[in-house]
């Protein structure tokens, strides 16, 4: 079971991949390793009953779409859509187009495999599961067919040349590239052969673009910064090596080529975990969890099996990332958001995935809250791999029955400097505190040092606005223009009006940890905004025999600098509606999208000398509107300088459940 107050083994790095697998992860290693690999893996091929006893309601909405746009024109992304990211900074236009494309082929493979008369390697002529392989074989043409594997946001084709089309004699091998090599290789391994029946040369045209496009440059070049050669090892790092795994594996005929493509992998791998705290903490927060190491979890899973158990990757810093999805859960759907993450868990979640390595690694309360979050849909989006286990998995479990998650009582991740913890284990009902320390040069940063949450009933009141709609913006110097990623729109103070500075010096620094029996994390966070540390301090407590969350803030300032006012401000964020009245605010989750009946929370404070200032912020951003509804709204506590030169002072926000 998962130590309850996110203790950390006593050395995660002491073991990594290569000390554990030796001679096993080398090239020369894996070329006996991975002989008969395919017939290893636990996919079954078409015709086998475990497809068609998927339940037609796992398939849900997947299903219907597939039926809706069947003998309907594909998705046509043009050369305008690609060249729209360096015109005027738009990703999405092209983006979503090559990602509806895909979803449709993923939803086609799945129709295939679940036909009624998909009953083995040839699908006959006039059948269900012949009509479904033909929109298989279109769709994987066209990726064969299409330019560029890459995002057009990745491509390095302008910063080299000024050109704003792909460069076919010069492939990007970022995150959409290994996508499309990884949906080609497990479209490979499950049709391979009715593939061969039908559209006889479609697998060795897919080969071939997977090896220039994809393989060749990962063997070729060492300059990919996502292979974190210069020590800033993120999430791209296992995104990619995990895909490529799958690649090698069923699209890589040669064995040297495809032993020295598996090693390369396994040495990024060991790059990343090696980089991970011995907390298991990621600076990105749970959304980029997935998307990072909920990768590097899936790389080695495939890993295992391939091998038929010879590379078991069961490390310390394995178990702790196993756990740290359900440290971060409040309540619910959702879960604590830092960086460029929503505060709501995403549909399509491999949970079943979680649920695997949790119990096989004996985490029960990481098992059990995977489990209570596995019903999520299945969505084309998650990529086909996914899908497909996911389905299987389904059906699988299709009989147990969903527990409570744990909703562990107190968690401190030191690594990020985080506390959570609520009134009571076991139960969303009350109060839930969050706090962050941590530093402004994290990955996919917000200048949020010092923010907190607050939540009732696991609903989140004072929020974190979280993740917008990406645009060329988001990763540009311009990125600290965006109001959501702001410290004057995060729940942070705001001494002489400032804003929190960008880089790892820019960081908080931590006075007092918290334990399971007394929340309260006691930051100096003056150095966020280029202060001496200590001029500004804030504590963040729960009180769970009071039922009250204490902010309390106190600060002794220099002489305001020339881009400074004279005023201190202290802001908070809030989701819901808002009433206020003499020293008090009441937040209700009304407006929250799907939170109506919920209690409010009570934000309570000495008015003397203060001046409360709102600023409603209407969301247009689809992200986000998502997530919060109409608007957001900044509550701003200002306190006036009492004297010309310096400012002193303290202010206390205490929470309460509202009735």
């Amino acid at each position: 079971m998962t130590p309850p107050f996110g203790s950390a083994p006593p050395s995660a790095a002491a073991t990594t991949l290569a000390a554990a697998w030796g001679t096993a992860a080398t090239a020369s290693g894996l070329s006996g390793l991975l002989t008969g690999a395919g017939a290893r893996l636990r996919m079954p091929r078409p015709g086998d009953s475990r497809w068609r006893s998927v339940g037609k309601a796992a398939l849900g909405p997947l299903r219907k779409q597939a039926g809706e746009e069947r003998g309907t024109p594909w998705p046509q992304p043009l050369v305008s859509h690609y060249a729209r990211y360096f015109r005027d900074g738009n990703r999405t236009a092209y983006e979503g187009l090559v990602g509806a494309r895909q979803q449709r082929l993923t939803r086609a493979v799945a129709m295939v495999l679940m036909s009624d008369d998909g009953g083995g390697p040839v699908a006959g002529p006039g059948t269900e599961a012949a009509a479904w392989l033909d929109e298989v074989i279109d769709g994987a043409y066209l990726l064969c067919e299409q330019s560029s594997w890459s995002w057009a946001a990745h491509d390095d084709v302008f910063s080299r040349s000024g050109e704003v089309v792909p460069d076919r004699n010069r492939p990007y091998l970022d995150l959409g590239a290994g996508e499309v090599a990884a949906q080609l290789a497990w479209l490979d391994h499950v049709l391979g052969e009715q593939l061969d029946s039908r559209a006889p040369g479609l697998r060795r045209r897919i080969r071939e673009e997977a090896l220039q496009r994809v393989v060749e440059p990962f063997l070729q070049r060492m300059d990919w910064h996502w292979l974190g050669l210069d020590g800033d090892v993120h999430n791209w790092n296992p995104w990619i090596h995990s895909n490529l795994i799958a690649a090698a594996l069923f699209l890589v005929d040669d064995p040297e080529t495809q032993a020295q493509t598996i090693s390369r992998c396994i040495e990024g791998l060991d790059r990343f975990l090696a980089s991970l705290p011995e907390d298991g903490a990621v600076d990105e927060g749970f959304a980029y969890w997935w998307n990072g190491a909920g990768l590097a979890l899936r790389g080695l899973a495939l890993l295992e099996e391939a091998t038929g158990g010879q590379l078991d990757a069961n490390l310390p810093v394995v178990r702790e990332l196993v756990a740290y999805p359900h440290r971060m859960h409040i309540g619910g759907n959702w879960f604590l958001n830092v960086a460029d993450g929503p505060a709501q868990a995403a549909a399509a979640l491999p949970w079943d995935m979680l649920q695997g390595w949790a119990e096989r690694l004996g985490d029960l309360d990481a098992a059990r809250h995977a489990a209570a979050m596995g019903a999520s849909r299945i969505d084309a989006a998650a990529g086909l791999g996914r899908v497909l286990h996911a389905l299987l998995r389904r059906e699988e479990r299709a009989e147990e029955t969903r527990p409570a998650p744990p909703l562990t009582s107190s968690t401190f991740l030191p690594s990020v400097q985080i506390m959570m913890a609520r009134e009571a284990a076991g139960s969303a009902r009350g109060l839930l505190l969050a706090a962050k320390g941590g530093h402004n040069g994290e990955h996919h940063n917000h200048r949020d040092v010092g923010s907190v949450v607050v939540a009732v009933d696991g609903v989140p009141l004072l929020v974190d606005a979280g993740q917008p709609t990406y645009t060329a913006k988001t990763f540009g110097p311009d990125r600290y223009a965006i109001r959501a990623m702001q410290s004057s729109w995060h729940s942070v103070p705001a001494p002489f009006g400032l804003e929190q500075g960008t880089g790892r010096k820019f960081a908080a620094e931590v006075l007092r940890e918290p334990s399971a029996d007394d929340p309260k994390l006691e930051l100096a966070l003056g150095a966020a905004y280029g202060l001496r540390p200590d001029q500004w301090i804030r504590s963040s407590s729960l009180d769970r025999e009071a039922r009250k969350a204490v902010i309390a803030d106190r600060w002794d300032l220099p002489v305001p600098p020339d881009n400074a006012t004279a005023d201190v401000d202290i802001t908070y964020l809030a989701a819901g509606t808002i009433s206020i009245g003499p020293g008090t605010v009441t937040i209700r989750p009304a407006g929250i999208p799907g939170e109506g009946g919920s209690r409010g929370l009570a934000l309570r404070w000495d008015p003397s000398a203060v001046v409360v200032l709102v600023d409603e912020w209407p969301l247009d951003c689809p992200l986000l509107a998502g997530v919060w509804g109409e608007k957001l709204t900044r509550l701003r506590f200002r306190l006036p300088a009492t004297q010309e030169s310096r400012a002193a002072g303290a202010f206390t926000l205490t929470a309460e459940v509202a009735p």
